[in-house]
């Protein structure tokens, strides 16, 4: 798969905004499903709720599968569900897939792109490119799809 960066839009911060937050939707479920698969077991063989002390493995269990969601997403088309519906797709800075290692990268950059009251995301307003942090740091960007794809 390879994308004509030549003819490619860049999104706007909404549109950017408005599929990560389609994709809240569909990750709180996953999470909800990820919580499920420990928590029950967990309670039906010790008979008790998760202690504290495991609070913050559980943290980092939802972490991994909220990487996972959005590492096989990129790196198996491009897009999200919420990318789909807002017609977004992640591509390299080359136009190729994206590789596992990029969407690891994008990922990780992504929560600290978020963490300053999201303004990684907001300097994809003042960038030339639209690139947010976490798709300069990654080497991707998202392209918006013409609305016959």
């Amino acid at each position: 798969m390879s994308f004509d960066l030549s003819k490619a839009q860049k999104p706007s911060i909404f549109r950017r905004i408005g599929a990560f937050l389609y994709d809240v939707l569909l990750l709180i479920a996953v999470l909800m499903v990820a919580v499920g698969l420990v928590v029950v077991p967990y309670g039906v063989i010790t008979g008790e709720e998760l202690h504290k002390h495991y609070l913050l493995l559980e943290q980092l269990y939802l972490l991994l599968v909220t990487g996972a969601f959005y590492v096989y997403f990129w790196t198996h088309g491009g897009q999200t569900l919420g990318m789909k519906a807002w017609r977004l797709q992640v591509v390299a800075q080359d136009g190729e897939a994206v590789g596992v290692n990029a969407a690891v990268k994008r990922f990780v950059w992504s929560i600290l792109s978020l963490i300053p009251a999201g303004l990684g995301l907001w300097w994809s307003l003042f960038n030339r490119q639209g690139l947010a942090w976490h798709d300069s740091r990654s080497n991707t960007r998202v392209v918006l799809l013409p609305k016959s794809a």
